[in-house]
């Protein structure tokens, strides 16, 4: 059961980073620093970084659950 909760969490995840990474490419893309005493420029600075840290946040979690996978994997093999 464990597992299968694995692989729909892993598949939940590989499917919001394929929404999230094309927005975060084109801000990054188009991104060209913070104006002082702009807030347009401030907000689209935050909005960048938000899809950042969201971006890097769901390709850590999944390389951790595809790790874990890997060691329940092998564990599994030596029983």
């Amino acid at each position: 059961m464990k597992s299968m909760d694995t692989g729909n969490r892993l598949a939940e995840l590989e499917e919001k980073l394929a929404k999230y990474l094309p927005i975060y490419e084109e801000k990054r893309r188009n991104f060209r620093g913070v104006r002082h005493e702009n807030s347009l420029s401030e907000l689209q600075y935050t909005q960048f970084m938000v899809y950042k840290s969201m971006v890097d946040s769901l390709k850590k979690e999944i390389s951790q659950l595809k790790l874990e996978a890997v060691a329940v994997s092998r564990a599994k093999n030596k029983i």
